[in-house]
């Protein structure tokens, strides 16, 4: 009796339970679908460096295969920065390291922006000059003023605003090495990169904001100056380049997270990907699009963990997308 009494009760429970336990269940894949939603689209600034407009194509070329929106918004690095603390940007692939460390520093310090792990060590970033110029003596910025008059007394950055160019007129205010009556030309990498260009022929004399990974590196007979570590840092401006988020943005978003951590270029890439797309005019995505599919092997581990929006292992997923095995 007792038996057949407890047999019967014990069937609904058992049904209640699987009831509850799946509805439990589908409501978690709803909130993970949810927040999966609430990160797209996935939104880069991008601060017209060509380096960083090659690093950010790779990613979000990756992304786009992955079943991600994404956005990217050419700003300056000051707008970048208030972007991610504003929430307007969730991504920044560029806070070259030290040299940006007076404007990425204090968004940091405060938790505005989170600095994610370094995706590039072995940068360079200071003044150089051509060959030429470094042949003739020029081999510290100590040696700039002596020849004010066949530089014009002008120091050639980038665009307003950045980081390189703040150094620079720093250098100019302190009158560091005798510079303080020069002056800073704000123009642009292509437009630098063209007075460079136009000045070579006669070998007109020109100090210039340089960097690699860059194809300038290759494409010109130039030479870094030694003696600014004081603003550019040791090592000829040695640097690392970080990832940057808007605060909080691996937490809510934890698969492009994981993807963003995993990332790690090197020279000879960014060296490569940017001469594609300066020199043979290649768009951007193409390029990156092109990379990949040259070099699947990288996938495997920048998605390493990583899962496309559907929840599929994103490596396998993205190959299939490229038509690419590896």
């Amino acid at each position: 009796m007792s038996t057949l009494l407890t047999s019967p009760l014990k069937t609904p429970a058992r049904h209640a339970l699987t009831l509850l336990t799946a509805t439990l269940a589908g409501a978690a894949s709803t909130a993970a679908l949810a927040a999966d939603d609430s990160c797209q689209p996935v939104r880069f600034a991008e601060v017209g460096w060509t380096d960083i407009t090659a690093t950010t194509a790779l990613t979000t070329e990756m992304l786009k295969a992955m079943g991600y929106e994404t956005r990217i918004d050419t700003v300056s690095v000051p707008i970048a920065y208030s972007g991610m603390k504003n929430g307007d940007f969730d991504v920044f692939l560029g806070n070259w390291m030290p040299s940006m460390a007076s404007l990425s520093d204090p968004y940091v310090e405060k938790g505005e922006v989170d600095r994610l792990g370094a995706n590039l060590e072995g940068a360079k970033y200071t003044l150089a000059v051509p060959q030429y110029v470094h042949d003739a003596g020029v081999t510290s910025v100590a040696d700039l003023a002596e020849h004010a008059e066949r530089f014009d007394s002008e120091l050639h950055g980038i665009e307003a605003g950045n980081d390189g160019n703040e150094l620079i007129q720093q250098m100019i205010d302190d009158d560091a090495f005798g510079l303080g009556d020069w002056s800073l030309v704000d123009s642009s990498e292509a437009g630098m990169l063209a007075e460079l260009r136009a000045r070579t022929p006669d070998q007109t004399w020109m100090v210039f904001l340089g960097w690699e990974p860059h194809p300038m590196n290759t494409n010109f007979d130039m030479a870094y100056l030694e003696g600014a570590d004081d603003y550019f840092g040791p090592d000829l401006g040695g640097a690392t380049v970080y990832t940057n988020t808007r605060a909080g943005y691996v937490e809510d978003c934890p698969n492009v997270g994981k993807m963003l951590n995993n990332l790690s270029f090197t020279l000879e890439l960014e060296n490569q990907l940017m001469a594609t797309i300066m020199d043979d005019g290649v768009a951007p995505d193409q390029a990156a699009r092109d990379y990949l599919q040259a070099n699947p092997e990288l996938l495997d581990a920048w998605l390493d963990g990583v899962e496309t929006a559907g929840g599929e292992p994103a490596a396998g997923a993205v190959k299939a997308e490229l038509g690419v095995e590896g």
